[in-house]
């Protein structure tokens, strides 16, 4: 089967042609002559299996007839992320360059006045992210009652990343008369029921089972301690490794690993949540045309971005939802090219990449022993011996109060047979009755030798006698005899 055999028309052919695009992918031959006989859908397919091209294609030709009009869009395609709602409008600029068909890009992080100026001449398609939208809708700088196609792209990511209650309101909004298409990798129970509202008697096309993933992806755990996980992905990133992509759960993450492999002085750059909206599209383009080949990124790059030729991807943080493993890796092995994908895993991820093995229904193949997790298992136990005693550590030694080192324990194996502990005794003072009685059967303690007792000290001191001959010689002197109570202990 051809482009030809779908439906399209010469000139999108043409661009699609000129494109280096002769076959269609099984989304794309199944959900284009649906679209152009005005059907709604629910397309479920992995990444990289080209369902971005089953909707833009076919919304070229419908749209090719028609006029549109200040501030109401004809068709509106929603996107979960600015990178997504970009590449989608890249796809128009490529398949559309025969068709004359306005378009403009409403995300945040870009002048919203340019996107206002776009609005006001009237556009064809609107690619746009829920956030940006709804608040151009609340300022009444756009209209959506005369959109007349609705694409809702990536639905599981809108799901994670809680863009659902937007959606519908965005639906709303939008006539009851329209045709509704909707993309997904996964259909969880949200999702379906979303379908169920907004669409009107769906054909759902199904190329793949939900969650898998791509079998041109040799998929490998690298089990690693945490302190060694940098230095194991460095030893990873061999010769061969052309163009790579390092998943990483957090944006610092992403900054100090970034930092790290340029002072290793491998050609790296980053991409994260935190970075301006140009920043990220020249990140991006750099990796593109091969002035770095390594990108580090959060997941904000992990759905939908089609850069070719990707030949790894290294999770450097096993990914908390088992979702985003499949979109993760997706980013390799795509148009029928293959692919490698490493996640370097501590004992803390079990759970996470068993998730991952329940969803994908596969056993990921891990590469090395365990020696890894039992070198964690000794670092830490090298760590608690190096570590300084607190004060609660409970010992059998002597702690001295004044600071000085408590007496050395004594050997418990040796001491077992000669000193057994005392009975316990009852609660009114007596032995207990399960204590022996057998006075021969209990072990006698060598005593220690006794210390020389000394007498206790008088509460107060007694006087010595006071002879008054030694008095000083003055006018306090006694000249009479020594008084008798003078001599006796006082108290």
């Amino acid at each position: 089967m051809t482009f030809a055999d779908l439906g399209l028309s010469d000139e999108l052919l043409r661009a699609v042609n000129e494109s280096g695009y002769t076959e269609p992918t099984p989304i794309q031959a199944s959900a284009i002559p649906s679209v152009l006989m005005m059907r709604d859908i629910i397309g479920v397919a992995q990444t990289g299996t080209g369902k971005t091209a089953s909707f833009v294609l076919p919304m070229i030709d419908i749209l090719a007839h028609g006029r549109s009009r200040a501030r109401m869009p004809r068709s509106l395609i929603l996107e979960p992320t600015r990178e997504l709602a970009a590449q989608v409008a890249e796809n128009f600029e490529k398949y559309g360059k025969y068709h004359k068909l306005s378009m403009a890009l409403l995300i945040g992080g870009v002048s919203m006045g340019d996107q206002l100026a776009a609005l006001e001449k009237g556009v064809d398609v609107l690619i746009a992210t829920p956030g940006r939208l709804m608040d151009l809708f609340g300022r009444g700088k756009i209209m959506l009652n005369g959109c007349s196609l609705l694409v809702i792209d990536e639905a599981d990511r809108m799901l994670d990343m809680g863009f659902i209650p937007d959606i519908e309101e965005i639906c709303t909004k939008l006539p009851k008369a329209r045709q509704t298409l909707l993309f997904s990798a996964t259909m969880p129970p949200p999702i379906k029921k979303l379908a169920d509202k907004f669409l009107d008697n769906p054909k759902t096309i199904e190329v793949a089972r939900p969650a898998t993933t791509n079998v041109n992806i040799k998929q490998y755990l690298v089990p690693v301690s945490a302190s060694k996980k940098r230095d194991r992905l460095i030893g990873l990133l061999g010769d061969d490794v052309r163009t790579a992509i390092i998943f990483c759960n957090r944006k610092t993450t992403v900054r100090d690993l970034n930092k790290a492999l340029k002072r290793d002085g491998m050609r790296s750059g980053e991409i994260h949540g935190d970075m301006e909206q140009s920043e990220r599209i020249a990140e991006l383009d750099r990796f593109k045309n091969g002035e770095i080949n390594i990108l580090v990124a959060s997941d904000v790059a992990a759905r939908g971005l089609d850069i070719k030729g990707v030949s790894h991807v290294f999770n450097f943080d096993a990914p908390w939802h088992p979702d985003d493993y499949v979109h993760r890796i997706g980013r390799t092995g795509r148009a029928g090219a293959t692919g490698i994908a490493y996640t370097l895993i501590t004992p803390d991820d079990a759970e996470n990449i068993a998730n991952i093995e329940k969803l994908t229904g596969q056993t990921i193949e891990r590469l090395g022993s365990a020696a890894a997790t039992d070198e964690t298992s000794s670092a830490d136990a090298d760590e608690a011996k190096a570590a300084p005693k607190g004060r609660t550590r409970r010992t059998r030694g002597k702690a001295a109060s004044n600071g000085e080192p408590a007496a050395p324990a004594p050997d418990l194996t040796e001491e077992a047979d000669a000193a057994p502990a005392k009975p316990r005794r009852g609660r009114r003072g007596g032995a207990r009755r399960d204590a022996p009685n057998d006075a021969a059967s209990i072990p006698v303690r060598a005593e220690a030798p006794r210390q020389p007792s000394r007498a206790p000290e008088p509460r107060y001191p007694t006087a010595e006698p006071i002879d008054h001959n030694d008095a000083p010689v003055g006018e306090d002197k006694w000249e009479g005899p020594f008084p008798e109570f003078l001599r006796r202990p006082i108290g």
